[in-house]
């Protein structure tokens, strides 16, 4: 068994080779714990729910060509609701402002009381009418939805809020932690309280912000129909099986309706599969990009230590032979490499860890990322040791068929 003596004397010797691998397995081990948090965080960013039917909805944006009262505008927004309703292929279909993973939207600082001056928390706003739960797919847990009688209307430069709400289970605990929100009111930036009629378990908001989840579930409904120029989103749910053709006949039965509007063509006739792949764009490529560097970096670290190794093996053929000569075995040679490799790694496994937790730390502060989990060091502490073993092990092997012959050339 060699002794670690003769082995940290070798190191010393060769000083700089040393500590140069020693860094790099410090900044690897730094750069892939930290990038495969990023990467397990970004896929459970994909497959968060939105607490919708998502497999049956598609979003329609239609815009108005030519001008229109908000009353004429809203009449025809209920003419557009009434013709869809009535196809075949749609379950129900419900106007809004904007709807999950469209990124933006409209966001509402939140209080308890009119006279609050800090918010309590914000909310995302979306604007629907009585068929809107049904057509979402969400589920009501509590209280009741709303009535015909309750929807409004909205148009530019309209300060209209509206006197009752329906919010997410997620808002409802945290405006009223003791589960008493049914019933209470709420301050959307509003003079006048809005009333919580209704509580629905999941409604994802129409942000999709990586950092800060805290708010991702915190929406809430308003009972309004927003008569703009810009135009309205139509959500519209098919029937099991039939998304297709209600994706093929909605157009066809607004166009019949009144031809002087515009579908948008970039979102204009959407799947809602087709809504989470293009919402999810940035984290799918940050993950595939994590995961590159990663790999490009375990390459890199790898082939270093194995030309070190190999560049080692070569000045110490003489040290080799003389081993040999004395009667060290092939055994003894490749244990003497990658206990030495071994004890390279260790140093920089330690510095490494200390790295990657101060990188973390830095990245807690500035982007509000949570916390390096520890077993994501602990995970890459092992694979640098095993894959530093690895990689020393063929110029260890090389240079146990060093011949004992070696003792007796100069080098």
């Amino acid at each position: 068994m060699m002794q670690i003596k003769p082995i940290l004397a070798a190191m010393r010797h060769h000083r700089a080779g040393t500590v140069l691998i020693a860094l790099q397995i410090a900044l690897t081990l730094a750069i892939v714990c930290n990038a495969l948090f990023i990467i397990q965080q970004r896929m459970a960013h994909l497959s968060e729910p939105t607490g919708i039917d998502e497999a049956n909805l598609f979003v329609i944006r239609n815009q108005w060509a030519g001008k229109s009262s908000v009353q004429q505008t809203d009449a025809q927004i209920q003419a557009d609701l009434v013709a869809m309703r009535q196809l075949p292929a749609v379950r129900d279909a419900s106007p809004s402002n904007s709807y999950p993973l469209r990124g933006g939207g409209w966001d509402n600082f939140i209080t308890l009381t009119p006279e609050q001056v800090k918010p309590t928390t914000d909310g995302s706003v979306y604007l629907g009418d009585e068929h809107t739960i049904d057509t979402l797919g969400v589920k009501l847990v509590a209280g009741r939805n709303f009535r015909a009688e309750e929807v409004g209307r909205i148009g530019l430069r309209q300060d209209v809020f509206p006197p009752v709400v329906i919010v997410t289970r997620a808002l409802a605990d945290r405006l009223y932690p003791d589960g008493s929100a049914l019933g209470k009111p709420l301050y959307a930036m509003s003079p006048a309280p809005s009333t919580i009629i209704g509580i629905v378990d999941l409604l994802q908001r129409q942000g999709v912000s990586t950092w800060d989840t805290t708010y991702a579930y915190q929406s809430l409904l308003w009972p309004m129909r927003a008569a703009v120029p810009q135009g309205v989103f139509y959500i519209v749910r098919a029937k099991p099986g039939q998304l297709a053709a209600a994706m093929r006949e909605v157009p066809k039965a607004l166009y019949a309706q009144n031809r002087m509007r515009i579908i948008d063509p970039k979102v204009g006739d959407l799947s809602f599969a087709q809504v989470r792949e293009r919402a999810y764009d940035s984290d799918r490529g940050m993950a595939i990009l994590m995961g590159i560097i990663s790999v490009v970096l375990l390459a890199i670290t790898a082939a270093g230590i194995v030309g070190l190794t190999s560049f080692w093996v070569g000045q110490r053929r003489k040290q080799i032979g003389i081993r040999r000569a004395l009667g060290a075995t092939r055994h003894d040679i490749v244990s003497y490499f990658l206990t030495e490799n071994l004890l390279i790694g260790c140093i920089g496994v330690v510095i490494g860890t200390l790295l990657a937790i101060g990188i973390n730390l830095w990245m807690v502060t500035q982007f509000e990322m949570a916390r390096l989990s520890l077993g994501y060091v602990v995970i890459g502490v092992i694979v640098l040791l095993l894959l530093g073993q690895a990689s020393v092990l063929t110029p260890a092997m090389r240079a146990s068929r060093v011949s004992p012959v070696e003792a007796t050339r100069s080098v």
